[in-house]
């Protein structure tokens, strides 16, 4: 269990929330473990399949405290509906940016900015963690023009111009991914990205996981008030998840790419994990699938600090402190939002 930023996260999947008087108070069985005052939280996110009490329930209704129920995996469950909330003056200020070419502009400049200096930082730590098995001048190479992008970025004038960046920026580091795939190197190789379907061992790995990280940021979001399918840099498209897809790019290089190159270096995932179909495409079998996912669940417990908070958090928290952010900017609580960019 976590507070950030007046908002209680309770991470624990046999927990169960309380009223105490005018408390909050987490158990697990008989014991408690933490018991916080109502009156300095914003929100309660409970990540456990105990759930709340129905005093809790109303009380937080009552002080129009958000209240969100999210599996222990991350997906979203619901938010209890009591009287009207200020969501809807949120998701109506989101509407507007999404609205103004200028404004929504602005937003999708910081999601590349800190997509591309996650990509530089990635291609940054491979060249020192492994000096004896990659090209150092080609991984500094690469990595220098990333960085030279950043006032591209900073300059661009609308979203087509961001795009194209981003697309620039995509192929030099990915022009590096196969270098950084270390073993069974018959197995799993990256000569370009290919989806829907994938047509590789590797590709299908990335879609997998991809599919995974907007899963959760979706969930984050939701737990926000803020509405999924209406973006700053993705259109609106029906069925698409516009702003998930937005606030995965900065997250893509660091929590997906560097877990599916840790699936790989370290022998998690082996050629019996995949299956080619007649029409080529590339499966993960039903046993992969749950390597993959124990795997996940493991790296999302691991413990970072937030470049911006400064507080340990888990690496599954980072979207939904990231969406956090996001809607104190759209607030006006704070002047910009700033992106997740790892160390």
């Amino acid at each position: 269990m976590r507070k950030l930023l007046n908002v209680l996260y309770v991470n624990t999947e046999d927990a169960y929330a309380t009223l105490d008087g005018e408390n909050v108070v987490i158990k697990i069985g008989d014991d408690i473990k933490g018991r916080f005052p109502l009156h300095i939280l914003e929100g309660i996110c409970i990540f456990s399949y105990a759930g709340a009490s129905p005093s809790l329930i109303g009380k937080c209704h009552e002080k129009n405290i958000d209240l969100v129920f999210c599996k222990p995996s991350g997906y979203f469950l619901s938010r209890p509906s009591g009287r009207t909330s200020g969501n809807v003056l949120l998701r109506r200020e989101q509407y507007r940016i999404a609205d103004s070419d200028e404004r929504r502009n602005n937003v999708s400049k910081n999601f590349i900015l800190g997509k591309v200096m996650n990509e530089k930082h990635v291609l940054d730590r491979v060249k020192r963690d492994h000096a004896d098995r990659v090209d150092i001048d080609e991984f500094q190479d690469s990595s220098s023009l990333l960085k030279g992008m950043l006032s591209n970025i900073v300059n661009a004038v609308d979203n087509d111009s961001l795009r194209g960046i981003e697309g620039a920026a995509a192929t030099i580091y990915f022009g590096k991914f196969d270098q950084m795939i270390l073993r069974n190197k018959d197995t799993f190789f990256y000569h370009g990205r290919n989806r829907r379907p994938p047509l590789d061992n590797v590709n299908s790995l990335l879609s997998y996981v991809y599919m995974m990280l907007t899963s959760m940021c979706s969930s984050a979001l939701e737990t926000v008030g803020l509405d999924p399918y209406v973006g700053f840099m993705h259109t609106d498209r029906p069925g698409r998840v516009s702003l998930s897809l937005d606030l995965v790019e900065e997250l893509r290089p660091v929590l997906g790419d560097r877990f599916v190159l840790s699936l790989i270096n370290n022998g998690i995932v082996n050629s019996g994990d995949f299956q080619v179909q007649e029409n080529g495409s590339v499966l993960i079998t039903e046993d992969g699938r749950k390597k993959i996912q124990q795997s996940w669940q493991k790296r999302k417990q691991e413990k970072i600090e937030h470049p911006f908070l400064k507080e340990k958090i888990e690496w599954g928290l980072v979207p939904y402190t990231q969406a956090m952010l996001l809607a104190r900017y759209i607030r006006g609580d704070i002047d910009a939002y700033p992106p997740f960019i790892w160390r």
